[in-house]
């Protein structure tokens, strides 16, 4: 069984990841308030997470060219720096061009972070990297519990969402001043997944092991566009949630607006314990049945949420939603980042790719639907995601059986049956 090793840049990493967390999970709770202070349709609010998917699209064909000329460290501080900016902007100015402008700026900056993570993560931890993405995802969801508790807070205080703008930036602040006073310094660009140990134990560890750095240069694998789509739909799952949850919560269950926002920590709070067992159960576990397993789990949460009037039952179907939903993203970009060999920060960047189509078309769909039919109707979107998802982690599980033949005699495998 491969074993995790948390260094200096292990857990700066998983900081780094957390300060993004702030921002992406108290975002959603503010994209309804936001709506309401701009006097726009669901579908008008929805352009927020469009925004988000352009700047996505931008930061993930900067990041590789990035990272090669400044180094995977400079480029996530690049991104952290950027991403303060563009929540100051945000927590500032009110009309609607600007705020979607300044959402476009830190999700472009956003995705150096991002990447920098993943990559540095993989290339460092070899096969015990769907361990080590598992807990910066944990991490990055810890802070997401903060998030909407912070902003709900300041509803219900009479102050506004604006004011936890300003946490965010300060949080940014302060993990620099730690990591420059610690003199934590991340690897340079010639780090590779090649000699650092697969990824991921089982047929995609073979394709990184037998990766040369000429491959750099050539199309990515099969495997890992199936991880790609597979990533794009899942993450269409997790913004419909974080963007229109508060919504369902004040229109079915009967929730304030402030307590709508602050509940969304229920998601996250689901997600944090999820990535903290799940970091363990993916040293001991293939990928891909995992991840259906974590599918399975999402769409009982859904189940219980969607159908409960009742506040607290609402609440506890987003806990076991999310902790369905922890493991969609780390397992699915550790598989990616492995079949990538050595082309590791090409393929980062072209996942970004894959979160700007879930976050742009997703959540502007379902607020269409929202205007036509009401909120709770309209999230009946997310079980044919869940479903879609599904089937994609099948047929993922087939690519990588084909391309590694023996991988169902190895004792770890990522397909199994």
């Amino acid at each position: 069984m491969p074993r995790l090793t948390r260094d200096q840049i292990t857990w700066l990493a998983y900081a780094q990841l957390g300060l993004w967390g702030f921002f992406l999970y108290g975002f959603g709770p503010v994209v309804p308030l936001l709506r309401d202070e701009q006097g726009t349709s669901a579908a008008v609010a929805g352009l927020h997470s469009t925004a988000i998917a352009v700047g996505s699209l931008i930061g993930g064909a900067l990041f590789a060219p990035l990272a090669a000329r400044i180094g995977r460290g400079p480029a996530i501080w690049t991104g952290l720096a950027g991403v303060a900016v563009g929540v100051a902007a945000f927590g500032t100015l009110r009309a609607l061009p600007a705020t979607l402008a300044a959402v476009a700026v830190i999700a472009t900056f956003g995705m150096a972070v991002i990447s920098g993570v993943n990559v540095v993560l993989v290339a460092r931890h070899g096969r015990a990297a769907p361990a080590a993405l598992a807990e910066a995802n944990a991490a990055c969801a810890g802070m997401g519990i903060l998030a909407p508790l912070v902003i709900g807070a300041c509803v219900d205080a009479g102050l506004g969402w604006r004011p936890a703008m300003a946490v965010e930036v300060g949080l940014i602040a302060l993990v620099g001043l730690v990591a420059l006073a610690s003199r934590v310094r991340q690897p340079k660009p010639s780090s590779a997944l090649v000699g650092a140990g697969p990824a991921v134990a089982g047929p995609e560890a073979a394709v990184a092991e037998r990766a040369e750095p000429a491959d750099v240069g050539r199309r990515l694998p099969r495997p890992y566009w199936i991880a790609w789509t597979l990533m794009s739909v899942t993450g269409s799952i997790e913004v419909c949630l974080s963007l229109w949850t508060a919504d369902v919560l004040r229109s079915h269950a009967g929730m304030s607006a402030g307590s709508a926002s602050a509940a969304i920590a229920a998601i996250v709070c689901g997600m944090f314990l999820g990535r903290l067992a799940g970091g363990r159960i993916a040293l001991r576990l293939p990928p891909v049945p995992l991840l259906l397993g974590a599918l399975g789990m999402s769409l009982a949460g859904f189940a219980v949420f969607w159908s409960a009037s009742i506040g607290w039952l609402a609440v506890a179907g987003l806990v076991v939603l999310g902790l369905g939903n922890a493991l969609h993203y780390p397992l699915a970009i550790s598989i990616a980042l492995a079949v990538a060999g050595p082309a590791a920060d090409r393929a980062a960047g072209w996942s970004a790719y894959s979160m700007g189509i879930g976050f742009g078309i997703a959540p502007v769909l379902l607020g269409r639907v929202a205007d036509g039919i009401g909120p709770h109707l309209a999230f009946l979107l997310l079980p044919a995601f869940i479903a879609a998802a599904a089937l994609l982690a099948v047929r993922l599980g087939r690519s990588l059986r084909a391309a590694h033949p023996t991988a169902e005699r190895e004792p770890a495998t990522v397909f199994t049956g």
